[in-house]
């Protein structure tokens, strides 16, 4: 057996994930970095890569809110909707 095969498993990450403000805070961080200028090549790069990934995750976390939103939206309206029996249901 190998000493890779051997090795316990890396323990998954209790930190919870960040929120969504925080990403988006970071990104503004990033953004004003590489906009500031200064930085080496290599190290712009790097940035630039954390950029990309947090604007991915935040359009995605986006896309989940708008959906979750739009959900919450037709549950409103169906409850808000007259029962067909009320009498005092406007008639249109």
């Amino acid at each position: 057996m190998s000493p890779a095969e051997r090795a316990p498993a890396p323990e998954p990450s209790r930190e919870p994930a960040p929120s969504f403000d925080d990403r988006l805070r970071r990104l503004e961080a990033i953004v004003a970095e590489l906009e500031a200028g200064g930085a080496g090549l290599e190290v712009a790069i790097e940035r630039y890569q954390e950029g990309i990934a947090l604007l991915k995750d935040c359009h995605v976390s986006l896309a989940g809110y708008r959906r979750r939103v739009e959900e919450l939206t037709r549950d409103a309206e169906e409850a808000m909707r007259p029962f067909a029996p009320d009498p005092d249901a406007e008639e249109g």
